[in-house]
């Protein structure tokens, strides 16, 4: 296996995930495959870390392995045992395909977070370290390659580049045991040649190495610039896979850059949920509809509404905001989402799914968001007037939520539904189905502790909501649609997880796609294929 490893220095948000992920675009452009890494995201907080990321695997921690006994009751450290982990899981991880393809991965790219000294990425450091040591041969590292992003401001009204905060990184990280193969320089612009020369010289790091990720219009042109500076044949020649790789061909990815430049029309989509304020939780979210967009030829413009302003207490304490945010839900279309399974504003997204309802509005609820469309339809179509969910109301006596049997009310760690699951269609004439071209089932990526008590589906469904999609023991609600509605989607999974540029979500192309007129047409040129 060969590894790609992608670390920051001098400040965090330079874009190491732009970096990371534009150079899997290249290399996968080339012909080797690659996977990415996560973790186990169950308890992890979108205010403090902004969105969770989930990929198909579940993860496993230290502490998992010592509360089972794994240790046998050995002082767990971080060396050897915590760093032992993580090389063990990275080794494990890097062995699964994410793109489809059959056999061996051929290239793993691993995103460091943090910058460079800080406290926290130690023990990821040390491991990394260890890492490629081991899998690095004796005269020539050929199956690791080090890509360090950093910084190079400009201070002054002289207007010169400034080396010194990349040099002091290097040398950070070179005190912690890594050696920089690359170095990706982030400016706004582009990098003169005597500051290359200069980092050169002072980072021990060979010209051809130096790249430069200046600013550009969009984040879609970044694998064209480490393109255009032949990155990937010196990622290509450290890891020694020149012989094997193939003539690099980005045309497809040129022509979406540049479409996505030109522009002109665009669609607005009302975003409601807890987190707005920092919108970094809902990342994923905004780039499938990024991605949705720009496959119809539309630009995205998202008007963001907490939905805590919806409430009829707002309306009492602070009747602008709430004005504004109906004013602003009442739009050509809505997106319900929460990522979390808990909150505190059940109330203004009930509100919000019961006008997207009631007026034809294209809806998309997502994890707790298709929760919230049960709880509203069990109120205003069954009038179940206290119907909730035990998230909410723990007491309620109309219990339309619940937590999941085999959950932990008493460990908050590791007790999610976390990763791929599969969803098997109901009928393949439901719009889900039509719309990810699968008569039969597909797999999406869940988080979630709570779900549609299976004891009122019947009463839920002779009323007109339809459960289209369930899991295999067909008792776990995964998908519903209104029929009597142009587009009315609830989902237990989250779909943005699996968004890419170029191929978009199904869910949230149909949205775009219900939003401007155009579903029913797309669905009759596009019908299923198995």
């Amino acid at each position: 296996m060969k590894y790609v490893l992608v670390t920051g220095g001098v400040v965090s948000g330079l874009g190491k995930g732009v970096t990371a992920s534009s150079i899997g675009v290249v290399l996968k452009a080339c012909g080797p495959s690659h996977p990415y890494l996560n973790i186990d995201a169950g308890t992890m907080s979108p205010f403090e870390h902004g969105e969770v990321f989930v990929l198909d695997d579940g993860g496993e921690s230290v502490l998992d392995k010592e509360r089972r006994g794994d240790y046998l009751g050995e002082t767990v450290q971080v060396v050897p045992h915590i760093t032992d982990a993580i090389k063990t899981w990275v080794e494990s991880i890097s062995l699964i395909l994410v793109d489809g393809k059959e056999g061996p991965a051929d290239v793993c790219v691993i995103e460091l977070g943090g910058t460079v000294g800080d406290m926290e990425s130690k023990p990821f450091i040390e491991a990394l370290c260890q890492l490629s040591f081991s899998v690095g041969k004796v005269v020539v590292q050929e199956n690791f390659c080090l890509i360090h992003v950093s910084l190079i401001p400009v201070l002054g009204v002289v207007g010169e580049q400034k080396t010194k905060p990349t040099q002091h990184s290097v040398r950070d990280l070179r005190r912690l045991g890594l050696t920089p193969h690359l170095l990706a320089c982030r400016s706004a612009q582009p990098l003169l040649e005597n500051t290359k020369e200069k980092l050169s010289q002072l980072c021990h790091v060979a010209p051809s190495n130096i790249l430069n990720i200046h600013d550009v219009p969009n984040i879609w042109h970044i694998p064209l610039l480490l393109r255009n500076q032949n990155a990937h044949h010196s990622i290509l020649q450290q890891l020694n896979l020149l012989s094997i790789a193939m003539p690099l061909d980005l045309r497809d990815w040129t022509k979406m850059a540049e479409t996505y430049d030109n522009l002109t029309n665009s669609v607005r989509i009302a975003m409601v949920g807890k987190y707005v304020g920092f919108t970094d939780s809902y990342l994923s979210v905004v780039k499938a509809l990024l991605h949705a967009c720009v496959a119809c030829s539309l630009k995205p413009s998202i008007d963001w509404i907490a939905a805590s302003d919806l409430e009829d207490d707002t309306a009492k304490l602070t009747p602008e905001a709430h004005a504004a945010a109906w004013e602003t839900l009442k739009v050509r279309f809505k997106l319900n989402y929460h990522p979390l399974a808990s909150t505190v504003e059940g109330l203004g997204m009930i509100l919000a799914a019961k006008y997207a309802r009631e007026n034809n509005v294209p809806y998309l609820g997502i994890c707790l968001g298709m929760q919230i469309s049960v709880i509203e339809f069990a109120r205003s179509v069954l009038s179940l007037e206290r119907a909730d969910s035990t998230e909410f109301d723990e007491h309620t006596p109309i219990p339309v939520v619940v937590f999941m049997p085999e959950g932990s009310r008493t460990h908050m760690g590791s007790t999610m539904r976390l990763g791929s699951r599969r969803t098997l269609f109901q009928t393949p004439e439901c719009i889900t189905s039509k719309l990810y071209h699968n008569s039969e089932h597909v797999d999406e990526r869940h988080r979630h502790r709570y779900e549609v008590n299976p004891d009122v589906i019947g009463i839920l469904e002779e009323a007109g909501l339809k459960f289209v999609g369930k899991d295999d023991s067909g008792r776990r609600m995964e998908i519903l649609e209104l029929p009597s509605h142009p587009f009315y989607v609830g989902v237990q999974f989250h779909p943005e997880f699996k968004s890419r540029p170029g191929k978009p979500s199904a869910l949230f192309l149909g949205l775009i796609l219900a939003a401007t007129g155009q579903l029913e047409t797309y669905l009759d040129q596009h019908p299923n294929t198995s």
